[in-house]
Formats: C-alpha cells, sequence, structure tokens
C-alpha cells in the first residue's frame, strides 16, 4: 500500500513537519507544540506494583444527576478506592468524542467530554487522587480518531488540504483487503480512507512526521496536568504494510519504544498496552514496559471453572511471561469474556479463586469495576453494554440521583458496595484481602515466582523477595486436595496468613517439603520463615 506521505520530500524533517502542520491548523483543534514541564515523582516509589483499577468514568459516579457519571462523581469515590487498597485507576477515555459513549472515537485529544466536566474537575481529581497515593492512567487511542475530528474532517475535504496526510488516504479504493471480516477501504468523493475499527474512525497516518508529533505533545498536555502513564490502545494495528501486514508490523514495537523514550524525561511513566496478538512481544522493555495478559486472563477464567489443562496454563505462564504483564479476569470489550461473576455461573466460591491467582501471581492486576463486588452484566442486549453498566453502590443503585443512561447491573440487589462492606464473607472482603496482602507484602508485589506446581486441581506457587518468603495455595476442584511444596528451608515453618484464624498452619521436614490440604474451592496464603 502506497501512503500519499511518501510525496514528502525526503529532506522535510520533523521540524519543519510540525510547522507545516501548525501553518495549518485550521479551525477547532489544537495542534500546537507543548513543551513538557520536568516535575518529581509525585507518589512513593513502587507504587504501580499494586493493583489497578480500569473505571468507565460514564458508568462509575454520577455528581449532578443527568443520569451519566462523571469526573467529581469519581473523585467522590476515591475514599473507597483507598481503603479497598487500590494504588493506581486507568480511565477509560476521557476526551472529547464522537460517539459520547466508549470514548475511542476522540474529537479533541486535549479537552475532556462534555459530560464529564471539565479540565479543572479533572485536575481536582488528579490532586486528590495523589493526596491518597493513587496514580492516574488515562486511555490514549494514538491509532485512529473519530470522523467527527476537525482533524479529519479537513483531511477528507480535498486531496489538496494540508491534513490530506494526516490520515491514511488512497486515491483509488485498493482491493483484496479484509480486517475482521470487513473491507477497511472507505470511498469518498475525494478518495478511500483506511479504518480498522469502522468507518467512524479513521486511522492516522503515523508515517507523517507532523501526526507523531502533535501526538506526542498531546501527550505531554496531559503529562503536564498531572498523568501518571497511560493505556495506550490497538498498538497492535498502528502500521499497515499491505492487505496482509495490517498487524503486528515491526515499526508498531519501535514506535512505542520511542513514544516511551520520550516521555520518561524526569521519571518513569507507566505505559501499558493493548495488543491481543503479541501481548507478550508488547511487554518487552524494547517496546511498551507492559501489557495485557490476554490468553492469560481466558485461563484464569477457565482455572476457576476447575479446567484441569488451564490450570497448568495459570501455574506456568510467568515462568516465560515478564514480569511487566497486565493482568485481568475481564474488561470493557466483550471480547475479552463476560464479567467473572457471569463467567462463573455465579458461584462465589469460584469467584474468589479464579480472582486469586491474577491479585497474587507476578504482573499488575488490573481490576475492571464492580469485579470486586461480584457484579454481574447490566440488563441490555447490547454485548459491550452488558459489561459497561453503573457501578453498584447500593440496593437502588446509588449511581445517580436521575436516571441512569443505562440500566443496572442484574445482581444490584445483592451485589453492591454497601450490603457487602457489611458482610465479611462477600467478594468485596475477599479483594479487601488479596490487595491488602500485595500491599503488605513485598514478595507477591514484586517478588520473584518460584517453584509453581498443579496437583490435582490445587496450584500452588512460591512468591521470594531479599525480604521475606510466601506461598500460596489454590484449590479449584470442589472436593478437599492438597498441595506438595518443596524447595522451602529445612524445618521451615509455615504462618497462614490468609485466610485469617487459628489453625493452618505447617512445618516442612528437614528436606523442605511439605503436604498441604486444601479444602474445597479455597484459597490460602503461607509467610515461611526458618
Amino acid at each position: 500500500m502506497t501512503h500519499s506521505i511518501r510525496a514528502l520530500p525526503a529532506a522535510c524533517t520533523l521540524a519543519c513537519a510540525a510547522l507545516l502542520g501548525a501553518c495549518a491548523s485550521g479551525p477547532g483543534v489544537d495542534v500546537s507544540a507543548v513543551r513538557q514541564v520536568p516535575q518529581p515523582a509525585p507518589l512513593a516509589a513502587g507504587w504501580e506494583h499494586g493493583a489497578f483499577m480500569e473505571v468507565f468514568v460514564r458508568s462509575y459516579q454520577d455528581s449532578d444527576g443527568d443520569g451519566v457519571g462523571d469526573l467529581r462523581g469519581l473523585t467522590q469515590r476515591l475514599p473507597y478506592l483507598q481503603a479497598l487498597g487500590i494504588k493506581g485507576l486507568w480511565l477509560m477515555p476521557i476526551t472529547a468524542s464522537g460517539d459520547h459513549d466508549h470514548g475511542y472515537a476522540v474529537t479533541d485529544y486535549r479537552a475532556i467530554e462534555p459530560a464529564y466536566g471539565t479540565l479543572a474537575d479533572f485536575d481536582e481529581l488528579v490532586r486528590q487522587a495523589h493526596a491518597r497515593g493513587i496514580g492516574i492512567v488515562i486511555d490514549y487511542v494514538i491509532n485512529h480518531s473519530s470522523s467527527k475530528n476537525p482533524l479529519f474532517e479537513q483531511s477528507a475535504a480535498s486531496k489538496t488540504n494540508p491534513r490530506r496526510d494526516w490520515y491514511v488516504w488512497e486515491d483509488v479504493k485498493p482491493t483484496g483487503w479484509s480486517i475482521f471480516d470487513i473491507d477497511p477501504w472507505n470511498p469518498t468523493p475525494n478518495g478511500a480512507y483506511f479504518s480498522q475499527f469502522g468507518k467512524e474512525m479513521p486511522d492516522f497516518n503515523l508515517r507523517n512526521p507532523a501526526v507523531v508529533q502533535y501526538h506526542l505533545d498531546s501527550l505531554r498536555f496531559w503529562i503536564n496536568h498531572g498523568v501518571d502513564g497511560f493505556r495506550i490502545d490497538a498498538v497492535g494495528h498502528l502500521f499497515e504494510n499491505g492487505p496482509k501486514g495490517w498487524s503486528l508490523q515491526p515499526e508498531n514495537y519501535a514506535f512505542m519504544a520511542r513514544v516511551r523514550r520520550e516521555l520518561d524525561i524526569d521519571h518513569p511513566h507507566v505505559m501499558v498496552c493493548e495488543s491481543p496478538g503479541d501481548p507478550i512481544g508488547f511487554a518487552r522493555q524494547d517496546a511498551c514496559g507492559a501489557s495485557f495478559a490476554f490468553g492469560h486472563s481466558d485461563a484464569l477464567v477457565k482455572a476457576g471453572r476447575g479446567d484441569e489443562k488451564a490450570i497448568h496454563d495459570v501455574a506456568d505462564y510467568f515462568l516465560t511471561a515478564p514480569d511487566g504483564m497486565a493482568t485481568m479476569v475481564s474488561n470493557h470489550d466483550h471480547f475479552a469474556g463476560k464479567r467473572l461473576w457471569d463467567a462463573m455461573g455465579g458461584d462465589p466460591a469460584r469467584v474468589r479463586v479464579a480472582a486469586a491467582a491474577y491479585l497474587l501471581q507476578p504482573g499488575t492486576p488490573y481490576v475492571y469495576y464492580g469485579e470486586e463486588l461480584g457484579m454481574s452484566a447490566a440488563a441490555t442486549d447490547d454485548p459491550d453494554g452488558q459489561l459497561r453498566g453503573p457501578m453498584s453502590w447500593t440496593p437502588a443503585g446509588g449511581f445517580s440521583a436521575g436516571r441512569p443512561y443505562r440500566p443496572a447491573s442484574t445482581n444490584l440487589a445483592t451485589h453492591n458496595a454497601q450490603a457487602e462492606a457489611r458482610d465479611p464473607g462477600s467478594v468485596l472482603a475477599f479483594y479487601a484481602a488479596m490487595l491488602r496482602l500485595r500491599n503488605t507484602h513485598s514478595s507477591i508485589a514484586t517478588g520473584r515466582y518460584v517453584a509453581p506446581r498443579v496437583d490435582g486441581r490445587t496450584m500452588s506457587f512460591q512468591r521470594v523477595d531479599a525480604r521475606e518468603h510466601t506461598v500460596v495455595v489454590i484449590n479449584y476442584g470442589e472436593t478437599a486436595g492438597g498441595a506438595r511444596i518443596a524447595g522451602l528451608p529445612a524445618n521451615a515453618r509455615l504462618q497462614r496468613i490468609h485466610p485469617a484464624g487459628p489453625g493452618g498452619d505447617a512445618a516442612a521436614a528437614a528436606d523442605g517439603a511439605v503436604a498441604v490440604p486444601a479444602a474445597p474451592l479455597s484459597v490460602q496464603v503461607f509467610l515461611v520463615s526458618r
């Protein structure tokens, strides 16, 4: 495929291309250069190893009664998140959008979606989150924009428009293409434009230096407003090299590595990338440094249902995967699966064992909002909408004083934050206990992953650092099981720190081995001492 950007003179440098863009900015969009202001890290060292919460602002908390969640509402809920043990928030797109829902069709990369509030509201959210030791990571859509974005409207206006090469165009519509069983080329009177995720979201031409500079400047804009990092959408789709080369091209990895380097001028920022096609490749330090662990997430869910092969897959994953994986059991996209409560058939014991591994294994757990309650799907036929329902705060909803824009979860009456906060056996209490372990035991947060083993349907593994040694035992079976633990110090003692209560301790023999019984569908964590 030929991009018209190649007609630019080879001597056109990044600087002159950026200048060209600034001179032809046109109405309705800010493409000015942004100087990143160096600033000290606002959070305690190691905060990024704690658990994150993925939040869909539209569905989290409405502060003004219009039925739509907003930034002020999220700010009001920071005490809940802090008490739960959350150390970071990933906000799905908060920028102005053409869809006014999911937000991935961006119309202005430097403006807040109006329904969510103002830039001042965002600044206050960041200030209060940092005061509570919580970092803020925002979604950034670098591959494509909304077709309503003024940049694309200018690009589509004529073949001679200065913005023409900001997007991927061909004068004659190419043939032989199919992406997700859809032709990605969209004919117009001025040629055909390329869009991998629907005609409403045209792809940027990231071979144009001015486009790259614009995105770098927009990322710097948000860093200057205090964000601690970015979740970058669809990194496997940034560059295309013909109808068979539209995904996972070599340029994608180098491009993301460049972006990360150029932003970390004062201290490292979180950069977690979405690439279902190659999550491990993008998690390597020469690319994003962190990536969502698609594949592992499927195994976690299947293991929760007792699938023996999946239990082995979960146990073995971090023997080869880098620690910089963002682990999860669900997210906002239906292709990633159902909400965990629904995937486990509404069985709270299976929800707990499925969740335990991603909360206690290496990587950084990303808890999708409501999973800590066992929240079920919203009462709608839309597959993505089912995953993006209003947060269940009280038996009556608690999300909005007005009529919520989307129906509530189907189990709202029983699985809500108010009711579960009073129940020590709730899913919420379990999540709080797991996050407390992660936040208070360095071996669980950042320790090495040692001696994973599966005995029947019981999985065990060890986490070790210079200060401490922990052992985790998870029985995914409906009958009693046991784990054979080896490699411990001679005659070591295993003090059970979860669940709390008398008994449950164990002692290793002189050869460092011990058998640990495991009740059906149970999670145990031990602290090892000599």
